[in-house]
């Protein structure tokens, strides 16, 4: 897993939560979109945690560039903006599934195993908003 966030807060954090499941290794971490590119190239990591908005390359830049570059690489989106546009554009680009950010951290658990598995994974209120 690679956790790509312009907030090492954010990323530490994360870290920290996936730590206590043994099925689940950090093997990276990103602060924009091209050092996650450029990880992704160097780690083949299974499953991209990407943020949206960060600093210089952004995260829907750098899904198109990772979907084509690596194919087998899952995205699954961690953001605060539960936009329907945002949503669409990401899913459309290959992402595996949208997560926000108020989420607790054994639904981030769920849906990164959802999307490793080879599944997808919408939270619920971002799906309600997909149906629409």
């Amino acid at each position: 897993m690679l956790i790509v966030d312009d907030h090492a807060l954010v990323r530490e954090g994360i870290r920290m939560i996936l730590g206590l499941h043994d099925d689940i290794e950090v093997v990276g971490e990103a602060a924009d979109g091209l050092e996650a590119i450029a990880k992704v190239r160097q780690l083949s990591p299974d499953v991209v945690l990407m943020d949206i908005a960060m600093p210089g390359l952004g995260g829907l830049e750098a899904t198109l560039e990772i979907t084509k570059a690596s194919p087998d690489a899952k995205i699954l989106v961690l953001t605060q903006h539960d936009n329907r546009e945002y949503v669409h554009r990401f899913l459309k680009a290959g992402a595996s599934g949208y997560i926000l950010k108020k989420s607790v951290g054994t639904e981030l658990v769920s849906a990164i195993r959802a999307v490793y598995e080879g599944g997808a994974f919408l939270a619920p209120s971002v799906a309600a908003t997909v149906i629409e």
